[in-house]
């Protein structure tokens, strides 16, 4: 028999955001590093999924998106042994906001192509940077009410 033990999990969400054939992304400070993510971010008390990545897409980018699609949900254990499990949507650029602050860490916000992304692939934050933008660029899109919050 075995027993049950509880595991800290970090619950994320990543935006895909794709304008003119490139995905939007943020550069961002990690241990002096700067590395690429999608805009993501941890789930906050309260919020349902879909409010958290368009918050963090905003927070991170300064851009308005409309959430489109559900494409797929991530678990993933960090070198460290934090484990996570993100959840990713697909969304539209609506507007920009140039002169919003983003969180502290991100240096900026970056239009890259699926290639360039791909190239740089030694500076992604973790292998779910890559394996979202290619479930992305295969065509996995779910409808939204896949993911359900209930009251």
């Amino acid at each position: 028999m075995s027993i049950l033990r509880p595991q800290a999990v970090a619950v994320t969400v990543a935006s895909v955001v794709a304008r003119e054939g490139r995905l939007l992304l943020v550069e961002e400070r990690i241990d002096g590093a700067l590395v690429l993510n999608q805009p993501a971010g941890h789930l906050d008390p309260g919020e349902t999924l879909a409010e958290a990545a368009v918050r963090e897409t905003l927070e991170e980018s300064g851009w308005d998106i409309q959430l489109d699609a559900f494409i797929g949900s991530y678990q993933w254990t960090a070198p460290g042994g934090v484990s996570y499990l993100r959840f990713a949507f697909a969304g539209t650029p609506l507007r920009h906001h140039p002169g919003r602050p983003l969180d502290s860490g991100i240096e900026r916000a970056v239009w890259l192509s699926p290639e360039e992304l791909q190239a740089q692939a030694a500076r992604h934050r973790s292998p779910l940077v890559w394996q979202v933008a290619a479930d992305w660029l295969a065509g996995r899109r779910y409808p939204l009410d896949l993911v359900r919050a209930l009251p």
